[in-house]
């Protein structure tokens, strides 16, 4: 799985060590063996996860600028995790409404040995942060304008940014986002093996 996973990641932009590669794997490992009992993920075989979960996740990388990071609706850490083991010197917040997906984050930050993230069981609406983040991350968590409707307190004033992953170019929802909101990027992400578009809009307050 190792090999794959090198292989895989060796068609992206991103580089990993060593270390950073055994994490991937073992994260991997680790989301098999949970969803059999808690069901957190509709990909069963870790083959798929590798492309699916891994890969699509740390494709972003490049665009992570700043330290701090909020990963909203993140399930079972995704793009979190894979994001937070690649880039060790910033900082990730990964918040969800469902424990079981936070207790499945906790034991993978406390097995891996993460120190660069912050489980959080919480509806997003609800969570403060006195600081801020420089980004807003949401992969599959729901509409464009919902996001940034419900994160609107979350990026910090002057230079927090809105992050979304989508898959096919989203037009509509591009349209339906609201006027204080300014689209800043639309990049189309390549993703070795993954059936199906990909797309990263970033977003800005304005």
């Amino acid at each position: 799985m190792k090999q794959k996973l090198k292989a895989l990641i060796e068609q992206t932009e991103v580089t990993v060590t060593e270390e950073q590669l055994d994490k991937l794997v073992a994260l991997v490992e680790m989301l098999h063996k949970w969803n059999k009992a808690y069901n957190l993920t509709s990909v069963r075989d870790p083959n798929e996860m590798l492309t699916k979960h891994i890969v699509d996740s740390i494709v972003v990388s490049p665009y992570l600028n700043g330290n701090t990071f909020i990963d909203v609706g993140t399930g079972p850490g995704l793009p979190g995790l894979p994001l937070a083991i690649i880039n060790p010197d910033k900082q990730f917040t990964l918040l969800d409404s469902l424990g079981k997906r936070i207790r499945f984050i906790r034991q993978v930050v406390h097995e891996l040995g993460l120190k660069n993230v912050t489980p959080v069981q919480s509806r997003v609406e609800e969570f403060e942060s006195e600081e801020g983040f420089d980004l807003v991350l949401s992969r599959a968590f729901a509409s464009m304008s919902d996001m940034v409707g419900w994160c609107r307190h979350l990026p910090t004033k002057e230079h927090g940014r809105f992050l979304a992953l989508k898959g096919v170019y989203p037009q509509q929802e591009i349209d339906e986002l609201p006027t204080w909101c300014k689209v800043e990027k639309i990049d189309h992400l390549q993703v070795p093996q993954l059936d199906g578009e990909r797309h990263l809009v970033l977003i800005k307050a304005s």
